[in-house]
């Protein structure tokens, strides 16, 4: 495979799908305006589609073990293309959310697929430099998508925001011809039932949290009962138990999960900070967000030359920092302008993009060829759950705070990520005091 043509087109692709995401960030003001909804209603437009992508991302990872690359990209975006169009459409709360899930379930094509393919096909000197090109075309998204999003929303409405994503179409049959061809097991078993009941974990304990039901957690517990029955009696399962057993592997787990708990919620709290506090348009959230995704986009190239020369662990514990000193001026600071938000997203968004990349090589590094498939998958599962998790929550937390000063509730809401930020670096640095001792 000549990845110098194939990583930086599947590049765009994920460009494409993560700008989803940010577009709609900007825009939860205006829809929830226009929709007449509660701002805890209105983060299930982020989280719908951050556990959808979180689930599709790791069947499509799983499947890549028994079923082609080629034709399962084939499938995810035709899915994400076509519900893209439907999208268009949508004139109410519940056809946006379909829409939204929809769109999810394709979009986890790009994400799933792409680490796969970097870690199967590119050898491990230069893996670094290809994940590092995947986590810059997120990290651009996030910069043109609040830009590009504002645009579409003050002039076209959030309607005109599913038409961007119509463009995967395009990249798609290029990406068919150039892909490898890829050598799979004769006999291969696809696991439906562990897949149905993981999907089950996710809806079930994500609804309990943002509902506040007992009887949705009681469906959580009875779907995790379940799966411990299942996983007992069948030999090859969706989660591969394998990999829960690998100490290293469970640590990364976690680090993930808090990574993107603080990312997602500070996306879905800084354009809502921006129009709450300081009343800024759609349009001029975009511009104030975008620099610090820009400058990490540009910063990506050098961070995966870096750590391809001098290791993952050093830029995972070197983002950390830098992630927990932007949520501390966060929550002392917020309430005197928004350029604090403007210089605290220059310094968070490369910081959470070299840690990302850092992040995603060294599983890779760690997890034995055959097992790629199911540990990648597998760990974007658990951030992107992570990140579902942390949208709704912040949306319960201010609405729980309603009458509180705005500024205030925002500042509780970040101290708490920023104690999620040092539970995530007190797990990784067990992870390396572990990795030296091996």
């Amino acid at each position: 495979m000549n990845d110098k043509i194939v990583m930086p087109l599947w590049t765009l692709g994920l460009f494409i799908v993560v700008m989803n995401t940010t577009m709609f960030n900007v825009s939860i003001p205006s829809i929830i305006q226009d929709l007449a909804i509660s701002a805890d209603l209105g983060s299930w437009i982020i989280s719908s589609y951050s556990l959808g992508y979180a689930l599709s991302t790791v069947i499509y990872s799983r499947l890549s073990d028994i079923i082609s690359i080629r034709r399962l990209l084939t499938v995810g975006l035709l899915t994400l293309g076509l519900s893209s169009v439907f999208g268009v459409f949508a004139h109410n709360f519940q056809m946006l959310l379909l829409a939204r899930i929809l769109q999810s379930a394709g979009a986890g094509a790009m994400a799933g697929l792409g680490l796969v393919l970097a870690s199967r096909y590119i050898p491990i000197e230069r893996r670094g430099r290809a994940i590092a090109m995947i986590s810059a075309g997120s990290a651009m998204a996030f910069g043109l998508g609040p830009i590009i999003g504002g645009l579409i929303s003050e002039y076209f409405g959030w309607n005109g925001l599913f038409t961007v994503t119509c463009l995967v179409l395009l990249i798609l049959p290029f990406l068919l011809r150039l892909l490898p061809k890829d050598s799979l097991p004769e006999k291969a078993n696809f696991d439906i039932w562990g897949a149905i009941l993981t999907i089950s974990h996710a809806i079930t304990l994500l609804t309990a949290v943002t509902q506040q039901s007992l009887i949705w957690l009681a469906a959580s517990v009875i779907s995790f009962l379940l799966h411990g029955w299942h996983l007992k009696r069948k030999q090859e399962t969706f989660i591969n138990i394998d990999l829960l057993k690998k100490p290293g592997y469970r640590k990364l787990l976690v680090v993930g999960f808090c990574i993107l708990v603080l990312n997602l919620g500070n996306l879905f709290l800084m354009p809502l900070a921006l129009a709450s506090l300081f009343n800024k348009s759609a349009m001029t959230i975009g511009l104030m967000i975008a620099p610090g995704a820009i400058f990490s986009a540009i910063m990506t190239r050098f961070v995966g030359q870096w750590i391809d020369r001098y290791g993952n662990l050093r830029f995972l514990l070197i983002g950390h920092i830098l992630l927990a000193a932007v949520l501390l001026f966060y929550s002392f600071s917020l309430s005197y302008s928004a350029v604090i938000i403007l210089i605290g997203y220059l310094c968070f968004s490369p910081a959470f993009s070299a840690t990302m990349a850092s992040l995603n090589n060294e599983a890779s590094r760690i997890l034995p060829k055959t097992m790629i498939g199911s540990g990648m998958g597998l760990l974007q599962l658990i951030q992107f759950f992570g990140g579902s998790v942390s949208v709704a929550l912040c949306g319960l937390l201010l609405e729980y705070q309603k009458a509180s000063l705005p500024v205030h509730a925002f500042q509780h809401v970040y101290e708490l990520l920023l104690a999620v930020s040092l539970c995530s670096m007190a797990a990784l640095l067990w992870y390396w005091r572990s990795a030296k001792r091996t």
